[in-house]
């Protein structure tokens, strides 16, 4: 007889298998009184298998997440699941009220793991984050977007040294891989120290809704849970989009003061001394050209028209000559398929 399946058990809630039950963790309160949960859907597969902690919404006006974690809900289902899937929608559940990245107390909660159970506010829901959920996991994934007025085109961060993280990286489909290395204090730098693979998804831009960057994140987080052989199915998408690993990347910085004048869009492929934009002074004169320093692709931009000198404003990512011509055949499938 084939042992049963035992009950998945989070705070003082027992899901068992083949159910999903919705637990708030007490993190804190608001100066009024009012409780402030941590909200956690726990979807607990009949079998043993991967437990899969999908989050979003650490830095709380990053919108896009919660979205793809809401839909996902409705495309899981407990009584044919293998392992266990978390899904946390809003971990910042402080700056969400606020629409802002931070907590009340101007930290940064991604840079305060693994927390403490004693430190000020950001490190104390670090640390229930960290001890209840990151600690439970076998594998992560982290749904960010840009920063406010900046919006990145979908693209997976990981170590792509890391076998597990880049075939999760795979598995998920976005048009680029960006191999970056976590930052201390952040969850996962926290989730890699404990050798639990974590990938991070950024899309779009802060307190915005992008509609490619939902369904692109939505099937990506599918294609993992395939991968990782939770439910039946294979990997899909529309088209078949091959994920590149860009060498590096680096911003492109503004050169001078005034307005912004973009000559060219996300996703967008540059040649070495082509003009990304155009800055004049606002009282007239005549304009200077922001020039790309090499060839790559546009994977992040300022959206606000005006800068100032040094201010961030393309990022680009560089990938090799055999490795240019299919990330444009890549980003083309994926308009396709996602625009």
């Amino acid at each position: 007889m084939a042992r049963k399946h035992e009950p998945f058990v989070i705070g003082d809630v027992s899901v068992p298998a083949g159910t999903q039950k919705s637990v708030k963790l007490p993190a804190a309160k608001l100066y009024n009184d009012t409780p402030m949960d941590l909200h956690v859907e726990v979807i607990h597969g009949t079998k043993a298998g991967p437990v899969l902690l999908v989050c979003a919404a650490i830095h709380g006006d990053e919108l896009n997440g919660i979205e793809i974690c809401r839909r996902l809900l409705g495309r899981v289902n407990a009584k044919t699941l293998t392992g266990t899937l978390l899904i946390v929608p809003i971990v910042n559940v402080f700056g969400f009220i606020q629409q802002s990245r931070y907590l009340p107390d101007r930290r940064d909660l991604n840079r305060c793991f693994p927390g403490s159970a004693k430190g000020a506010l950001a490190s104390r829901l670090a640390y229930l984050f960290a001890h209840s959920l990151v600690e439970r996991a076998t594998h992560i994934i982290d749904l960010h977007t840009g920063a406010i007025y900046r919006e990145n085109l979908p693209q997976i961060r990981c170590d792509t040294d890391d076998e597990v993280m880049l075939d999760m990286a795979n598995a998920f489909g976005a048009p680029v891989i960006m191999s970056s290395k976590a930052r201390e204090g952040s969850m996962r730098a926290y989730a890699n120290s404990l050798n639990i693979p974590c990938i991070l998804y950024e899309a779009g831009e802060a307190l915005r809704f992008s509609d490619m960057s939902i369904k692109s994140g939505l099937n990506g987080v599918i294609n993992v849970i395939r991968y990782l052989n939770m439910t039946k199915g294979k990997i899909k998408t529309k088209t078949k989009i091959t994920s590149v690993n860009a060498s590096r990347s680096y911003w492109v910085r503004s050169e001078s003061d005034g307005l912004v004048n973009i000559k060219l869009k996300l996703g967008e492929r540059v040649a070495k001394g082509q003009v990304l934009a155009t800055i004049v002074n606002p009282f007239g004169g005549s304009p200077s050209q922001l020039l790309a320093p090499t060839d790559g692709i546009i994977v992040g931009n300022s959206n606000i028209p005006v800068t100032n000198e040094g201010e961030a404003l393309f990022h680009i990512a560089q990938f090799s000559s055999d490795e240019i011509e299919i990330i444009n055949d890549n980003l083309d499938d994926f308009m396709q398929e996602y625009a």
